[in-house]
């Protein structure tokens, strides 16, 4: 049996290699290939305890079986295109190396009853102090650059956006776009922007929702670089089985 390995972030990094095709002995799974990987590629070993692994773009786990030809993606936890709409629930949802137009994106998801928006836009912060919360401390930073998987992220993005809709049912329009490649201080990164008839409908609380879940379950990562060097940015957040869809 044979599957494709991909690999992002600092896994690419330490496998030196962006994908790896990978033969296995029988009914192999997910953890009996992460331990052929730790012989094959000693350098990758220490990440893979706690690398997330998706299997054809869906979240799995050591226990599930690997069949022929799946493509299987091990990531560090996320740190922080493709348009779809409809005239009823416009819902854009995008990965993009262009610049963030937040009027045009706006424009797209309000209808002619809406009259209420949230947007949230995340930028790339030049001066990180000793008060905000980041892991790596206070520091300055002179570029960014984000990486996605971008097939799985933009299936991610879509269950955002049905959790959105299920959770908050006003909500009109909905749009998440994140922006990847290496951004300069303050250049807009993320937005996520939600539209309703009035704004005691759910907008706040769904566009917080939408940038906090994002940034767990969406698989895309940043790279801090600064004058004293460069470090991946991970999160902590790790999925379980009702982060799978169907």
């Amino acid at each position: 049996m044979k599957v494709t390995v991909l690999f992002f972030a600092t896994l690419k990094e330490r496998a030196g290699r962006a994908s790896l095709p990978v033969t296995l002995d029988g009914a192999a799974t997910v953890g009996a290939l992460k331990a052929q990987l730790a012989a094959d590629l000693p350098a990758l070993a220490p990440a893979l305890p706690t690398a997330l692994v998706s299997v054809n773009r869906e979240f799995a786990f050591d226990s599930d079986i690997l069949r022929d030809g799946d493509e299987v993606a091990l990531f560090p936890p996320v740190s922080g295109g493709s348009l779809q709409s409809s005239v009823t629930a416009p819902t854009i949802f995008r990965i993009t190396n262009d610049p963030i137009d937040l009027d045009a994106l706006v424009a797209a998801i309000t209808l002619p009853t809406t009259g209420a928006a949230c947007i949230f836009t995340g930028m790339v912060r030049a001066i990180t102090t000793r008060n905000d919360r980041d892991a790596i401390g206070a520091h300055e930073t002179t570029r960014l650059e984000y990486e996605a998987y971008i097939p799985m992220a933009e299936a991610k993005m879509k269950q955002v956006a049905d959790e959105i809709r299920a959770r908050w049912p006003a909500v009109e329009g909905i749009a998440i776009v994140q922006r990847i490649g290496p951004l300069d201080p303050g250049t807009p990164t993320v937005l996520i922007a939600c539209s309703a008839a009035h704004r005691d409908t759910g907008v706040f609380e769904a566009a917080r929702y939408g940038i906090d879940r994002l940034k767990e379950i969406v698989p895309i990562w940043k790279k801090e670089i600064g004058p004293k060097g460069e470090v991946w940015v991970e999160g902590t957040y790790r999925p379980t089985e009702g982060n799978r869809v169907g």
